[in-house]
Protein backbone atom coordinates (compact mmCIF):
# COMPACT_ATOMS: atom_id res chain seq x y z
CA UNK A 1 0.00 0.00 0.00
CA UNK A 2 1.55 3.55 -0.77
CA UNK A 3 -0.29 6.79 0.27
CA UNK A 4 -1.21 9.96 -1.48
CA UNK A 5 0.12 12.97 -0.09
CA UNK A 6 -0.81 15.62 -2.69
CA UNK A 7 -1.82 15.34 -6.23
CA UNK A 8 -2.85 17.89 -9.09
CA UNK A 9 -3.81 17.99 -12.63
CA UNK A 10 -3.61 19.73 -16.06
CA UNK A 11 -7.05 18.61 -18.43
CA UNK A 12 -9.64 19.43 -21.12
CA UNK A 13 -11.87 20.07 -18.37
CA UNK A 14 -10.02 22.57 -15.78
CA UNK A 15 -7.21 24.32 -14.83
CA UNK A 16 -5.34 22.92 -11.41
CA UNK A 17 -6.35 24.90 -8.74
CA UNK A 18 -9.83 25.56 -10.20
CA UNK A 19 -12.73 23.97 -8.97
CA UNK A 20 -13.84 21.45 -11.47
CA UNK A 21 -17.06 19.38 -10.71
CA UNK A 22 -18.95 21.95 -12.83
CA UNK A 23 -16.11 23.00 -14.79
CA UNK A 24 -17.07 22.75 -18.71
CA UNK A 25 -15.13 20.61 -20.63
CA UNK A 26 -12.55 21.91 -23.31
CA UNK A 27 -14.29 20.80 -26.74
CA UNK A 28 -12.86 21.93 -29.77
CA UNK A 29 -14.22 21.24 -33.48
CA UNK A 30 -12.56 18.78 -35.08
CA UNK A 31 -13.26 16.48 -32.27
CA UNK A 32 -10.73 17.04 -29.79
CA UNK A 33 -11.09 17.58 -26.07
CA UNK A 34 -7.94 19.99 -25.41
CA UNK A 35 -6.35 20.43 -22.37
CA UNK A 36 -6.28 24.23 -20.41
CA UNK A 37 -2.82 25.07 -19.87
CA UNK A 38 -2.29 27.80 -16.95
CA UNK A 39 0.24 29.94 -17.07
CA UNK A 40 3.68 28.93 -16.54
CA UNK A 41 5.78 32.19 -16.05
CA UNK A 42 7.38 32.09 -12.83
CA UNK A 43 7.22 28.02 -12.15
CA UNK A 44 9.23 27.11 -15.36
CA UNK A 45 12.54 29.22 -16.48
CA UNK A 46 11.47 31.16 -19.61
CA UNK A 47 14.70 30.12 -21.32
CA UNK A 48 13.44 26.16 -21.25
CA UNK A 49 9.75 27.13 -21.76
CA UNK A 50 9.64 28.65 -24.76
CA UNK A 51 11.79 25.25 -26.17
CA UNK A 52 9.11 22.92 -24.37
CA UNK A 53 6.41 21.14 -26.52
CA UNK A 54 3.04 20.88 -24.95
CA UNK A 55 3.38 17.58 -23.49
CA UNK A 56 6.99 18.61 -21.76
CA UNK A 57 5.37 22.08 -20.74
CA UNK A 58 2.02 20.45 -19.15
CA UNK A 59 4.17 17.31 -17.63
CA UNK A 60 7.01 19.76 -15.96
CA UNK A 61 5.03 22.44 -15.10
CA UNK A 62 2.31 20.26 -13.05
CA UNK A 63 5.15 18.21 -11.66
CA UNK A 64 7.13 21.32 -10.58
CA UNK A 65 3.99 22.53 -8.92
CA UNK A 66 4.21 19.24 -6.69
CA UNK A 67 7.86 19.81 -5.65
CA UNK A 68 7.65 23.36 -4.45
CA UNK A 69 4.56 22.85 -2.48
CA UNK A 70 5.95 19.53 -0.72
CA UNK A 71 8.87 17.95 1.03
CA UNK A 72 11.65 16.97 -1.65
CA UNK A 73 11.00 13.71 -3.23
CA UNK A 74 13.39 11.22 -3.90
CA UNK A 75 12.49 9.79 -7.11
CA UNK A 76 10.27 10.10 -10.59
CA UNK A 77 8.10 8.05 -12.16
CA UNK A 78 6.60 9.00 -15.37
CA UNK A 79 4.23 7.64 -17.89
CA UNK A 80 3.57 8.27 -21.09
CA UNK A 81 2.47 6.61 -24.42
CA UNK A 82 4.14 8.95 -27.14
CA UNK A 83 5.93 11.57 -25.29
CA UNK A 84 6.44 14.88 -27.63
CA UNK A 85 5.46 13.12 -30.60
CA UNK A 86 5.02 16.54 -31.90
CA UNK A 87 8.18 17.84 -31.58
CA UNK A 88 9.50 14.36 -32.57
CA UNK A 89 7.94 14.97 -35.84
CA UNK A 90 8.76 17.92 -36.62
CA UNK A 91 12.34 16.66 -35.87
CA UNK A 92 11.78 13.85 -38.82
CA UNK A 93 10.48 16.93 -40.83
CA UNK A 94 13.52 18.67 -40.50
CA UNK A 95 16.00 15.95 -41.80
CA UNK A 96 14.19 15.92 -44.97
CA UNK A 97 14.25 19.93 -45.43
CA UNK A 98 17.29 20.19 -45.26
CA UNK A 99 18.46 17.11 -46.24
CA UNK A 100 20.49 15.58 -43.51
CA UNK A 101 22.18 18.62 -43.16
CA UNK A 102 22.53 20.82 -39.81
CA UNK A 103 19.92 20.58 -37.77
CA UNK A 104 18.82 22.26 -34.39
CA UNK A 105 18.69 19.43 -31.44
CA UNK A 106 15.62 20.96 -29.76
CA UNK A 107 12.94 19.18 -31.09
CA UNK A 108 14.90 15.96 -31.01
CA UNK A 109 15.84 17.09 -27.09
CA UNK A 110 12.07 17.92 -26.36
CA UNK A 111 10.43 14.72 -28.10
CA UNK A 112 11.70 11.54 -26.04
CA UNK A 113 9.48 9.97 -24.42
CA UNK A 114 12.11 10.56 -20.84
CA UNK A 115 12.01 14.78 -21.69
CA UNK A 116 9.48 14.87 -19.45
CA UNK A 117 10.95 13.39 -16.12
CA UNK A 118 14.59 14.28 -17.30
CA UNK A 119 13.41 18.32 -17.26
CA UNK A 120 12.05 17.60 -13.63
CA UNK A 121 14.93 15.92 -12.50
CA UNK A 122 17.72 18.90 -13.79
CA UNK A 123 15.02 21.32 -12.45
CA UNK A 124 14.77 20.57 -9.15
CA UNK A 125 18.26 18.84 -8.93
CA UNK A 126 16.63 15.45 -7.66
CA UNK A 127 19.48 12.96 -8.86
CA UNK A 128 17.73 9.80 -7.83
CA UNK A 129 15.50 6.67 -9.57
CA UNK A 130 14.40 8.83 -12.36
CA UNK A 131 12.61 6.18 -15.08
CA UNK A 132 9.75 6.61 -17.94
CA UNK A 133 7.47 3.68 -18.51
CA UNK A 134 6.23 3.66 -22.59
CA UNK A 135 3.50 1.18 -22.01
CA UNK A 136 0.68 2.62 -24.05
CA UNK A 137 -2.41 2.25 -22.45
CA UNK A 138 -1.39 0.56 -19.20
CA UNK A 139 1.61 2.76 -18.47
CA UNK A 140 0.52 4.52 -15.78
CA UNK A 141 -0.74 1.22 -14.08
CA UNK A 142 2.90 -0.13 -14.71
CA UNK A 143 4.18 2.97 -13.41
CA UNK A 144 2.28 2.83 -9.88
CA UNK A 145 3.64 -0.76 -9.96
CA UNK A 146 6.48 -0.32 -10.14
CA UNK A 147 6.11 2.44 -7.16
CA UNK A 148 5.34 -0.24 -5.09
CA UNK A 149 7.93 -1.91 -6.07
CA UNK A 150 10.39 0.65 -5.14
CA UNK A 151 8.66 1.15 -1.60
CA UNK A 152 8.59 -2.46 -1.02
CA UNK A 153 12.35 -2.64 -1.58
CA UNK A 154 13.20 0.12 0.84
CA UNK A 155 14.70 1.97 -1.90
CA UNK A 156 12.92 5.22 -1.59
CA UNK A 157 10.57 6.43 1.17
CA UNK A 158 8.54 9.39 -0.91
CA UNK A 159 8.70 9.78 -5.20
CA UNK A 160 6.83 11.43 -7.46
CA UNK A 161 4.69 9.69 -9.94
CA UNK A 162 2.90 11.19 -13.17
CA UNK A 163 1.41 10.59 -16.29
CA UNK A 164 1.52 12.77 -19.39
CA UNK A 165 -0.04 12.65 -23.21
CA UNK A 166 -0.92 15.38 -25.81
CA UNK A 167 -2.74 15.34 -29.37
CA UNK A 168 -0.25 15.53 -32.05
CA UNK A 169 -2.22 16.13 -35.28
CA UNK A 170 -0.13 12.99 -36.60
CA UNK A 171 -1.22 10.44 -34.35
CA UNK A 172 -4.39 11.92 -34.31
CA UNK A 173 -4.76 11.16 -38.42
CA UNK A 174 -3.72 7.72 -37.78
CA UNK A 175 -6.11 7.12 -35.13
CA UNK A 176 -9.06 8.81 -36.84
CA UNK A 177 -8.21 6.16 -40.24
CA UNK A 178 -7.99 3.52 -38.57
CA UNK A 179 -11.45 4.34 -37.00
CA UNK A 180 -10.36 5.32 -33.45
CA UNK A 181 -12.16 8.31 -33.70
CA UNK A 182 -16.06 9.35 -34.17
CA UNK A 183 -16.51 11.14 -37.62
CA UNK A 184 -19.45 13.00 -36.56
CA UNK A 185 -19.87 16.16 -34.36
CA UNK A 186 -20.89 15.32 -30.80
CA UNK A 187 -21.02 16.83 -27.90
CA UNK A 188 -19.62 15.62 -24.23
CA UNK A 189 -22.97 15.52 -23.04
CA UNK A 190 -24.15 12.87 -25.76
CA UNK A 191 -20.81 11.09 -26.48
CA UNK A 192 -21.49 8.19 -23.68
CA UNK A 193 -24.90 7.71 -26.00
CA UNK A 194 -23.54 8.48 -29.32
CA UNK A 195 -24.32 4.46 -30.00
CA UNK A 196 -21.30 4.75 -32.75
CA UNK A 197 -17.71 3.54 -33.59
CA UNK A 198 -15.12 5.49 -32.43
CA UNK A 199 -14.38 8.25 -29.28
CA UNK A 200 -12.86 11.39 -28.79
CA UNK A 201 -9.61 12.43 -28.67
CA UNK A 202 -8.51 13.67 -25.17
CA UNK A 203 -4.70 14.71 -23.73
CA UNK A 204 -3.64 15.67 -20.02
CA UNK A 205 -1.14 15.19 -17.28
CA UNK A 206 -1.94 13.91 -13.25
CA UNK A 207 1.04 13.62 -11.13
CA UNK A 208 0.82 12.76 -7.15
CA UNK A 209 3.50 12.76 -4.13
CA UNK A 210 3.58 9.63 -2.96
CA UNK A 211 4.79 8.17 0.33
CA UNK A 212 6.02 4.91 2.03
CA UNK A 213 4.20 5.54 5.11
CA UNK A 214 1.20 6.97 6.42
CA UNK A 215 1.28 11.14 7.34
CA UNK A 216 -1.25 13.45 8.61
CA UNK A 217 -1.15 14.91 4.51
CA UNK A 218 -2.11 11.17 3.42
CA UNK A 219 -5.18 11.62 0.91
CA UNK A 220 -6.28 8.16 0.16
CA UNK A 221 -3.97 5.05 -0.32
CA UNK A 222 -3.56 2.97 -3.71
CA UNK A 223 -3.66 -0.57 -2.32
CA UNK A 224 -2.89 -2.45 -5.31
CA UNK A 225 -3.12 -2.19 -9.23
CA UNK A 226 -2.78 -4.50 -11.83
CA UNK A 227 -2.41 -4.53 -15.94
CA UNK A 228 -2.88 -7.33 -18.88
CA UNK A 229 -3.08 -6.72 -22.68
CA UNK A 230 -5.04 -9.36 -24.83
CA UNK A 231 -7.54 -10.45 -22.03
CA UNK A 232 -10.20 -12.36 -23.60
CA UNK A 233 -13.67 -11.18 -22.82
CA UNK A 234 -14.44 -14.22 -21.41
CA UNK A 235 -12.00 -14.30 -18.60
CA UNK A 236 -12.55 -10.53 -18.47
CA UNK A 237 -15.09 -11.43 -14.63
CA UNK A 238 -12.57 -14.36 -13.64
CA UNK A 239 -9.62 -11.48 -13.83
CA UNK A 240 -11.78 -8.66 -12.11
CA UNK A 241 -12.39 -11.29 -9.14
CA UNK A 242 -9.39 -12.86 -8.64
CA UNK A 243 -8.19 -9.12 -8.14
CA UNK A 244 -10.42 -8.52 -5.49
CA UNK A 245 -9.73 -11.43 -3.94
CA UNK A 246 -6.15 -10.63 -3.78
CA UNK A 247 -6.93 -7.83 -1.88
CA UNK A 248 -9.81 -10.33 0.51
CA UNK A 249 -12.59 -7.94 -0.99
CA UNK A 250 -15.90 -8.60 -2.17
CA UNK A 251 -17.67 -6.69 -4.91
CA UNK A 252 -20.20 -5.56 -2.34
CA UNK A 253 -17.44 -4.03 -0.01
CA UNK A 254 -16.65 -1.68 -3.26
CA UNK A 255 -17.89 1.34 -2.45
CA UNK A 256 -17.87 3.24 -5.74
CA UNK A 257 -16.49 2.77 -9.66
CA UNK A 258 -14.81 4.83 -12.07
CA UNK A 259 -14.68 3.50 -15.24
CA UNK A 260 -13.19 4.55 -18.58
CA UNK A 261 -16.31 4.13 -20.77
CA UNK A 262 -15.21 6.40 -24.27
CA UNK A 263 -18.39 6.38 -26.02
CA UNK A 264 -17.42 3.10 -28.72
CA UNK A 265 -20.16 1.49 -29.11
CA UNK A 266 -17.64 -1.48 -29.92
CA UNK A 267 -15.73 -1.78 -26.86
CA UNK A 268 -17.79 -0.09 -24.16
CA UNK A 269 -19.39 -3.61 -23.55
CA UNK A 270 -16.67 -4.25 -21.96
CA UNK A 271 -17.25 -1.52 -18.65
CA UNK A 272 -21.28 -2.66 -18.77
CA UNK A 273 -20.42 -6.57 -18.49
CA UNK A 274 -18.55 -5.56 -15.29
CA UNK A 275 -20.82 -3.67 -13.83
CA UNK A 276 -23.81 -5.45 -14.72
CA UNK A 277 -22.47 -8.92 -13.45
CA UNK A 278 -20.48 -7.79 -10.41
CA UNK A 279 -21.24 -4.09 -9.04
CA UNK A 280 -24.91 -3.44 -9.93
CA UNK A 281 -26.93 -0.55 -8.59
CA UNK A 282 -23.32 0.77 -7.48
CA UNK A 283 -22.40 4.50 -8.41
CA UNK A 284 -20.02 4.54 -11.12
CA UNK A 285 -18.65 7.72 -12.31
CA UNK A 286 -17.23 8.03 -15.53
CA UNK A 287 -14.62 11.12 -17.05
CA UNK A 288 -13.90 10.51 -20.70
CA UNK A 289 -17.13 12.56 -21.48
CA UNK A 290 -14.86 15.24 -19.82
CA UNK A 291 -11.43 14.55 -20.39
CA UNK A 292 -11.48 12.58 -23.66
CA UNK A 293 -9.38 9.34 -24.35
CA UNK A 294 -5.87 9.10 -24.33
CA UNK A 295 -3.42 6.44 -23.40
CA UNK A 296 -2.77 7.64 -19.74
CA UNK A 297 -6.10 8.82 -19.06
CA UNK A 298 -6.21 6.08 -16.07
CA UNK A 299 -3.95 8.88 -14.50
CA UNK A 300 -7.05 11.24 -14.57
CA UNK A 301 -9.04 8.48 -12.60
CA UNK A 302 -6.95 7.79 -9.92
CA UNK A 303 -6.85 11.74 -9.38
CA UNK A 304 -10.59 11.38 -9.84
CA UNK A 305 -10.95 8.77 -7.19
CA UNK A 306 -8.99 10.27 -5.08
CA UNK A 307 -11.44 13.16 -5.02
CA UNK A 308 -14.01 10.81 -4.06
CA UNK A 309 -12.14 9.56 -1.16
CA UNK A 310 -11.50 13.11 0.57
CA UNK A 311 -15.32 13.54 -0.11
CA UNK A 312 -15.90 15.58 -3.04
CA UNK A 313 -19.33 15.23 -4.42
CA UNK A 314 -19.22 14.94 -8.40
CA UNK A 315 -22.81 16.04 -9.84
CA UNK A 316 -24.02 15.08 -13.27
CA UNK A 317 -22.47 14.28 -15.75
CA UNK A 318 -19.71 12.49 -13.63
CA UNK A 319 -22.36 10.20 -12.75
CA UNK A 320 -23.19 7.61 -15.10
CA UNK A 321 -25.09 4.88 -13.07
CA UNK A 322 -26.85 4.24 -9.64
CA UNK A 323 -26.72 6.76 -6.97
CA UNK A 324 -24.39 9.17 -5.91
CA UNK A 325 -21.72 7.73 -3.35
CA UNK A 326 -21.50 8.33 0.22
CA UNK A 327 -20.07 11.15 1.75
CA UNK A 328 -17.44 8.87 3.14
CA UNK A 329 -16.82 5.84 1.11
CA UNK A 330 -13.90 3.56 1.96
CA UNK A 331 -12.77 1.60 -1.52
CA UNK A 332 -12.72 2.85 -4.61
CA UNK A 333 -11.98 1.03 -7.98
CA UNK A 334 -11.04 2.19 -11.22
CA UNK A 335 -10.77 -0.03 -14.48
CA UNK A 336 -9.89 1.24 -17.51
CA UNK A 337 -9.32 -0.40 -21.02
CA UNK A 338 -7.61 0.91 -23.82
CA UNK A 339 -8.79 -0.15 -27.23
CA UNK A 340 -10.25 -3.14 -25.72
CA UNK A 341 -6.85 -4.70 -25.84
CA UNK A 342 -4.75 -3.45 -22.35
CA UNK A 343 -6.17 -3.77 -19.35
CA UNK A 344 -5.91 -1.95 -15.56
CA UNK A 345 -7.50 -1.98 -12.45
CA UNK A 346 -6.60 0.43 -9.22
CA UNK A 347 -7.88 -0.65 -6.04
CA UNK A 348 -8.11 2.96 -3.53
CA UNK A 349 -8.80 3.56 0.32
CA UNK A 350 -9.58 6.18 2.10
CA UNK A 351 -7.27 6.65 4.87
Amino acid sequence: MIYIEDMGCISPNHVDGESFENAIPNLQVGGRFIAQEPAYTGLIPSGQLRRMGKSVRMGVGMGLTLQQRNEPVEAVILATANGGLDDCLKFLNQIVEYKEGTLTPTNFVQSTPNAVAGNLALITQTTGYNITHVHEGIAFENAILDALMRFDAGDNSRLLLGAVDEISDYNYNIDLLRGGFKTEAVSAEDMLESGTPGTVAGEGTAWFVLAAEATERAKAAIMDVEATCYLPEADLLAWVDAFLQKNNLLPTQIDALVFGNNGDIRTDGLYTKVYEQRFPQLPLYVYKNRVGEYPTSSSYACWLATQLLIGCKLPTPWLNRGRAAEASPKYVLVYNHYLGCQHGLQLLQSV
